[in-house]
């Protein structure tokens, strides 16, 4: 152990992201879930104090145009851009993943030729995604036909409309090849639509470069945009003219005080728009995007594989033989920013995490058999992955 201890402050030392961690609200626990809730970055309570005592408290409705509050969904989209391959004006922010989702999948139904009846949807997908295609493909009169990502090569087809996918697997932690995919779903005459949530903010995306037609994500994750903030949604700029949201909302419209009876869309991606924007949540999450000012996502992504290289390395040596077996691929090509661990003994899964997280590690579980890691290369070093790995040693061995 002694080794693997030295190995971690060798490589803390020579972090060059190392600093970054004290932008943010940390205790002394080992913080492996911020790829389901990232942390409170320090600077983002004062912003926001000052949005309610100020802006909303001594402003109130002036806000609107003095503090730039109608603008924040295109503006905090332009701030998430660069960091999952973007060029400006093509994401908004604002609604639920899921909100967004459904504004996606019918879109491109709406896009796609005649005869394509069939909606592709990553068989192991986030549940909600597959609710809402489903709600998508009865609302456009398609089908939806579940695949793995593995098999979409496969079913792809002169019917194919639209293919959802998630560009990681959330159980696994598995990273779906995007760029292959959308350039076989493309070959197919179909769109695709790839849902982010596990994968902005912890690794190159290359939405522009790689030809995506549509893309969601949340802010929550590793993001750090606070609990429930906005998602986002992304339509490419070659769509943006004819893109025809199922949620034609006030605040979309080319011109919302006009309170016109009929709808027309406005310009860009103020189109992806419904409603008022949640400010609130929004504000904060503007605020903690301050942390990526300077951060290069190529940096991100190495850190990430060298941090969850180095838990696997330790799992494999502090671990008895036969308790957990990694389902996160090894190979770097198909591995996202979290690694999981199949519990052998499922019934035991909510015991060893709730063991680990009363001992100072916080991850989380997938039922029924799943141990989740979750490593944010802006906060999470190498001595947080040796003492997350050695802990969870301890609490198998008892």
């Amino acid at each position: 152990m002694s080794d693997f201890k030295e190995r971690a402050e060798a490589l803390d030392s020579a972090d060059g992201l190392a600093a970054l961690r004290e932008l943010f609200t940390l205790d002394d626990s080992v913080y492996l879930d911020g790829n389901s809730l990232g942390a409170l970055p320090r600077h983002v309570p004062a912003r926001m104090q000052d949005v309610i005592t100020r802006e909303w408290g001594s402003l109130r409705i002036r806000s609107w145009d003095e503090s730039g509050w109608w603008t924040a969904p295109e503006r905090i989209g332009d701030r998430i851009a660069p960091l999952v391959g973007a060029g400006a004006g093509q994401i908004v922010v604002g609604d639920s993943t899921s909100v967004n989702v459904f504004k996606a999948v019918v879109a491109a139904s709406r896009l796609a030729g005649d005869g394509r009846d069939e909606i592709l949807v990553d068989a192991t997908t986030f549940p909600t995604d597959g609710y809402i295609a489903g709600s998508a493909a009865r609302m456009t009169g398609r089908r939806v036909v579940p695949v793995d990502p593995a098999d979409v090569r496969g079913a792809l087809g002169p019917r194919t409309a639209v293919v959802l996918l998630n560009h990681v697997d959330f159980r696994t932690g598995r990273l779906h090849d995007l760029p292959g995919l959308t350039a076989a779903v493309h070959e197919a005459g179909a769109l695709a639509v790839w849902d982010l949530c596990h994968s902005a903010g912890a690794l190159p995306v290359g939405l522009d470069e790689h030809g995506v037609d549509l893309a969601v994500g949340c802010t929550y994750k590793y993001l750090n945009g606070g609990p429930g903030s906005p998602a986002y949604l992304y339509v490419a700029e070659r769509h943006q003219a004819v893109f025809d949201s199922p949620l034609p909302g006030w605040t979309s419209h080319a011109d919302p005080f006009a309170m016109a009876s009929g709808y027309a869309p406005a310009d860009g991606s103020v189109r992806g728009r419904v409603g008022t924007p949640d400010i609130l949540s929004m504000l904060a999450l503007e605020a903690a995007l301050d942390v990526w000012d300077g951060v290069s996502v190529d940096a991100v992504r190495a850190k990430s594989l060298a941090l969850t290289d180095f838990f696997l390395e330790c799992v494999a040596a502090y671990v008895p033989e036969g308790r957990v077996t990694p389902v996160t691929p090894a190979a770097h090509a198909e591995r996202g920013s979290q690694v999981s661990l199949l519990c052998e003994d499922a019934d035991e899964t909510e015991a060893v995490m709730r063991a680990l997280i009363e001992r100072g590690v916080v991850g989380d579980l997938r039922r029924p058999d799943v141990l989740r890691f979750g490593f944010t290369p802006l906060y999470v070093g190498f001595a947080d992955a040796e003492r997350a790995a050695r802990i969870l040693a301890e609490v198998l061995a008892v």
